[in-house]
């Protein structure tokens, strides 16, 4: 599996699936979320309804829509509360069934944004250590993904992925 770091808007990306940031309700919301609903169409917000929501941690698949993506795969981070509530292991937990259910999807790429450091607050800098190691943890059992980006918003993220994956 490559995985690679690089600056773009994830709605435009020709992958086999983007991951979304979700809410809970997975009808919606603001930052990567309201982006992806946006760009997908009102069809996505119709087949999310039925999913019954979403854990934190969890991940659901819906298709693409107007997407490039084929799908979306919903999942819900933590909310940052200092770091002693479980956050990191819930982070590790969404690039983890993500992953699952992409492989299960029979996906060959998935692009990951950078989930849980809008409004939910995690720390960039720890969010990008648990993002990329928790990629290369699941690579291993999952041979069919070929390519995995993680999509940065900014440069500054740009630059703490590269240099995550360089070490």
């Amino acid at each position: 599996m490559r995985i690679e770091a690089l600056r773009a808007d994830i709605t435009t990306l020709e992958v086999d699936a983007i991951v979304n940031a979700a809410n809970s309700s997975l009808l919606g919301g603001g930052g990567v979320d309201g982006a992806i609903h946006r760009a997908a169409g009102p069809e996505l917000l119709q087949a999310c309804r039925p999913l019954g929501g979403c854990e934190p941690g969890d991940a659901k698949a819906t298709p693409g829509f107007r997407l490039p993506a084929r799908w979306v795969i919903h999942t819900v981070g933590p909310v940052w509360s200092g770091g002693g509530r479980g956050e990191p292991e819930v982070l590790a937990s969404c690039y983890r069934r993500s992953l699952e259910v992409a492989h299960d999807l029979g996906a060959r790429s998935v692009a990951f944004p950078a989930i849980s450091t809008g409004v939910y607050g995690y720390p960039a800098d720890q969010a990008a250590e648990v993002a990329v190691s928790s990629v290369k943890a699941t690579a291993g059992r999952l041979p069919d993904i070929e390519q995995v980006l993680l999509v940065a918003f900014d440069l500054t993220t740009l630059e703490r992925y590269e240099r995550l994956l360089a070490g």
